[in-house]
């Protein structure tokens, strides 16, 4: 076994452990910690298919993040309220059914990843950033200005969406979810990376003419890399508006692209655990360093700008050596 494999390993088991030790505590607000470090590793597994595997820097992530959210929302609204989405020609109802709620923020994050990405993938370098950030700002307006599902104000859900057979407002079978759900796309995220796919995807990073001279189309293997980091992305801002019971318009907004970036940059880009590394740390920062100061933001810039100057395989990178990522 590599080393990278064990400091992955020792990854994947922090979280139910964390969990576990801190249920048999009856410390909930730590399973609550855990739960939201798996769902922003879970968005940072999205973003890394893009960034790590495609070298696609996208400043506009927190659009399928929130559109994950706000699909949760709306269909939670609806089957709290007893309206219909829609009447005519076809009645929808919403649903507190989380599998449905999933399946629906996977299918918009992607549906809205094609579109986005089909415009977004015809430029590159600072222009992709930034039509990709500006795609995120338009729909982070369109919410404040949504006062169906609250505006500015964001959208409140009453009762946390049901799983059958486990009480998703008990912390510890809530953090059960979201870890399986990691553990799955980790797992289909190593696969992929392996399959013919990403290594062709990750040949059209490093030289996309050749990719192009053996007939296969960059821009095609991209597409598909962004679409796939969209309905990621998207999941995890359904359990993420689901894990508060709330969601508003700062799910789409450029800070939210940022700190997902921040998380595979911290933890390594195109590290398969690199996510869960980067984000176990940023909410230990988050929780440790905020208690202390409000400007806790700054030791975390400074952090950021060692991992980027010294660091640049992040933290597994720098403990792993030089072996390669994805191993």
């Amino acid at each position: 076994m590599t080393r990278e494999s064990l400091i992955n390993t020792a990854l994947f088991l922090m979280l139910p452990l964390t969990a576990g030790a801190a249920w048999m505590l009856d410390e909930p607000f730590i399973i609550t910690l855990a739960t939201k470090v798996a769902i922003l590793a879970l968005a940072g597994v999205g973003l890394n298919i893009a960034l790590g595997l495609g070298g696609l820097v996208s400043l506009g992530h927190a659009a399928f993040f929130g559109i994950g959210g706000y699909a949760m929302g709306i269909l939670a609204h609806h089957a709290q309220n007893y309206t219909p989405l829609m009447e005519a020609p076809f009645l929808i109802e919403g649903t507190n059914a989380m599998p449905i709620i999933w399946l629906v923020a996977v299918i918009a994050g992607a549906l809205a990843a094609l579109a986005i990405g089909a415009l977004s993938l015809r430029t590159s370098g600072v222009y992709f950033i930034m039509i990709t950030l500006a795609f995120g700002q338009m729909l982070y307006y369109f919410a404040i200005s949504w006062p169906a599902y609250g505006g500015e104000d964001g959208l409140s859900i009453y009762v946390r969406n049901g799983f059958p057979g486990l009480n998703t407002l008990d912390p510890v079978q809530f953090f059960a979810i979201a870890f399986v759900i990691l553990a799955v796309t980790l797992f289909a995220a190593g696969r992929l990376a392996a399959s013919a796919f990403g290594l062709a995807l990750s040949a059209a990073r490093q030289n996309a003419v050749r990719v192009e001279t053996v007939g296969l189309s960059p821009y095609r293997l991209r597409l598909l890399a962004f679409v796939i980091s969209g309905a990621i992305t998207a999941l995890a801002g359904a359990l993420f508006a689901d894990l508060n019971r709330f969601v508003s318009p700062t799910m789409f907004s450029w800070q939210m692209s940022g700190e997902i970036m921040i998380f595979v940059i911290l933890g390594g880009v195109g590290r398969l655990y690199g996510p869960v590394a980067g984000a176990a740390l940023f909410i230990l920062l988050e929780h440790v360093l905020g208690g202390l100061s409000d400007f806790w933001h700054v030791y975390l810039g400074i952090l950021l700008l060692l991992v980027v100057l010294f660091a640049r395989g992040g933290m597994i990178g720098s403990l792993a050596g030089r072996e390669v990522a994805h191993d």
